[in-house]
């Protein structure tokens, strides 16, 4: 079974936010649409308020491999603009006739093919989408859910935990487990620290003491704040703080860990590929790594971080991996994930299952992936 053609090509923005269409029919409008989160720009007043206010706008990215006996496969990653061409201009013409079924050696080939430009960030995006596509066809070319290919599922539901700050929302929705994301940063010094803390304490006065709550930094802090932010949160039983610091910069995760060796903390969503994942189990700098399986490398590079993460004891639990049936599936596959992260960006009242009726949706905060073949029903015809 020979790659006939691989094809990318740029998702419909119902597709990439199924949600965006329904955010004026809940209750009131969903809790990111004027939210400040701090954020790696948060020192620059011009970009402070709002974090799409200095992101690209380039669109998803959707990518179908074929192979000679006529199988297909889709896949899907971000940030069209730059990846399409990769994998268009360079990476598909490169793979035509290769065996489809040898998805491993495709993974290294692909790591290889990009080395002139760099394995990490854009080129990570598009290995991701190939991969994911490569898995999606074999699976659908042996009639199995995509768990079952890569070797069963390891329980019977995946249970899960909502992103965002409509907190009451993801109450009633029975989720066990919240994860705020954070407001402030060192650009808001005293009073920040001062907000931050407050948010914190009135969401655990509303979620009361048997719900998880962990709290997203999305690399918005330094070594000092980080750690100054973390000793007032200490009486609200805070879980794993996340994603705190600039992704390269390891030797702030060296010293972060030092200087806080009992706070639990996760990262990885924007780590590409295996090597950083290798050092942080090494040195056991997180507690948690979070790759997004359609960013770090696709289900082969998860895979690979996932079995680094269980030799040191360390669990994944993929960024926004219940936001895809790709997620779910390397989730329910995986033995070391123990939870699922869904990042809820619906409006308040609008039950899940109207907003992603492409994909299962959490249950009572218990999800139960597509048994149908590969990923299950693909979000769009193409």
């Amino acid at each position: 079974m020979k790659i006939k053609s691989i094809q990318a090509f740029a998702l419909p923005a119902a597709a990439a936010s199924p949600y965006a269409e329904k955010s004026s029919q809940g209750r009131r409008e969903p809790w990111q649409i004027h939210a400040e989160v701090a954020n790696p720009m948060s020192r620059y007043p011009r970009f402070k308020a709002h974090r799409d206010s200095w992101r690209s706008d380039w669109p998803g990215v959707g990518c179908v491999v074929e192979a000679d006996d006529g199988s297909r496969g889709f896949g899907a990653s971000i940030f069209a603009g730059p990846v399409i061409p990769i994998i268009n201009d360079h990476l598909a013409p490169l793979l035509i006739g290769e065996d489809a079924a040898d998805v491993s050696g495709l993974y290294d080939m692909l790591t290889r093919l990009v080395s002139p430009y760099g394995q990490t960030g854009i080129s990570a995006y598009a290995i991701s989408a190939i991969d994911l596509a490569l898995w999606d066809l074999n699976a659908r070319r042996q009639g199995k859910p995509v768990y079952e290919f890569a070797g069963g599922k390891k329980r019977n539901s995946i249970t899960c935990y909502a992103t965002g700050n409509d907190t009451d929302w993801h109450m009633e929705l029975g989720f066990p487990v919240t994860k705020l994301a954070c407001p402030y940063g060192p650009a808001d010094g005293e009073a920040g620290l001062a907000a931050n803390t407050d948010l914190v304490a009135r969401t655990r006065e509303k979620i009361g003491p048997d719900v998880k709550l962990m709290l997203d930094c999305w690399m918005a802090f330094d070594v000092d704040y980080a750690v100054a932010l973390s000793s007032r949160l200490k009486p609200y039983n805070v879980g794993w703080i996340e994603d705190c610091l600039i992704p390269e910069d390891i030797e702030a995760h060296h010293e972060l860990r030092r200087r806080l060796p009992h706070q639990p903390l996760a990262t990885g969503e924007h780590w590409y590929g295996t090597h950083m994942f290798a050092h942080a189990a090494k040195h056991r700098l997180v507690d948690v790594f979070q790759p997004d399986i359609c960013w770090a490398g696709g289900f082969t590079a998860c895979r690979r971080i996932a079995e680094i993460a269980d030799a040191a004891g360390i669990a994944i639990i993929p960024h926004a991996g219940m936001n895809t049936t790709f997620g779910q599936h390397f989730t329910l596959a995986t033995s070391n994930a123990p939870m699922g992260e869904l990042f809820v960006g619906s409006p308040p009242g609008i039950p899940l299952e109207q907003i992603a009726s492409a994909r299962p949706v959490p249950v009572r905060g218990e999800l139960v992936p597509s048994d149908e073949p590969g990923f299950g029903p693909w979000p769009l015809d193409v």
